[in-house]
């Protein structure tokens, strides 16, 4: 088949290019996942994307295709809460275990999904092994009040892959916002889902729209999807795909700073996220923020 006709639509250059539909954005990508085409064509395709950018009705179409492939983990108990990971931390620690292991608390199953996209940072899997949790090598339910972290690999190996051609030409494409937006679960769910520039939140929240997900959007840390300890951002829900603002972002930085650790190495920050689970340091105010409106909108699913 090959995906030249979709590479000569979308590579025309950012003011040539057209957008596709989303069943032939899906029937791309879908190929591309399948194996169906050559490694010039994927490099072709993603760098195309990269120069145009995804529309909302694009990425809608790369979901579809991603959602037909994934291994979806079975049904939980109470609703699963999806916690995306694959930004790391680069200045700051990395708090997406806490508010994972906040939410277990609570009774909720977690899933902590991800897979290293940069090896410069440090990544979800060394925290969460300092805190005793280790990857799932099997698709498996997820146990109320569990951390669960799945790597990509294991969900969709071919994503995976699609992930790793960055370490090649050096670009993001597609799949590092697909991996925010995806639901690799049965049953009932919630995706925590984030951005780092204000222009990919109205792309995702469209996307979320279209797509008619069960979701929280905030500007998270560094591209994680945890609140940023320093501030209060935005937050939005989106519930079978209808939106609504449960978070007015504040500006500049909290009257009430956080006691954070001075480096970003998994064990210093596997210390703090041990401190803070054991009522030796407060909640961070944003992420506590955070966890009460995932409480509140689980009941909704």
């Amino acid at each position: 088949m090959g995906i030249s006709k979709y590479i000569k639509e979308i590579g025309r250059g950012k003011d040539g290019a057209r957008a596709l539909p989303r069943e032939q954005a899906a029937d791309l990508l879908g190929q591309v996942l399948d194996g169906a085409v050559t490694d010039l064509e994927i490099g072709a395709f993603c760098l195309a994307m990269r120069i145009k950018g995804e529309t909302p009705e694009e990425m809608a179409g790369f979901f579809d295709a991603v959602q037909q492939r994934l291994k979806l983990l079975p049904a939980s108990d109470s609703p699963t809460v999806v916690l995306p990971s694959y930004n790391g931390a680069r200045k700051l620690p990395l708090l997406t275990p806490l508010l994972a292991l906040l939410l277990a608390r609570e009774g909720l199953p977690v899933l902590v999904h991800g897979t290293p996209t940069e090896s410069s940072r440090i990544f979800v899997s060394e925290v969460l092994s300092a805190l005793g949790i280790q990857a799932h090598t099997a698709i498996k339910t997820i146990a109320n009040g569990e951390v669960a972290f799945v790597p990509t690999e294991l969900l969709c190996p071919a994503l995976k892959r699609l992930l790793d051609v960055r370490r090649v030409v050096g670009l993001r494409n597609p799949a590092h916002s697909l991996v925010k937006i995806m639901n690799p679960c049965l049953g009932k769910s919630l995706v925590v889902s984030s951005y780092t520039h204000p222009e990919y939140a109205v792309s995702m929240a469209q996307t979320f729209e279209l797509t008619r997900a069960h979701a929280l959007l905030l500007r998270g840390t560094e591209g994680e999807v945890v609140a940023d300890a320093r501030r209060m951002p935005q937050m939005e829900a989106f519930i079978n795909g209808q939106r609504s603002l449960l978070q007015v972002a504040q500006a500049g930085t909290l009257a009430s700073l956080p006691d954070l650790p001075k480096t970003v190495d998994a064990a210093s920050t596997a210390a703090y996220i041990q401190s803070v689970m054991a009522g030796e340091q407060p909640v961070p105010p944003s992420i506590a923020r955070q966890v009460e409106h995932i409480l509140h909108l689980v009941p909704q699913l």
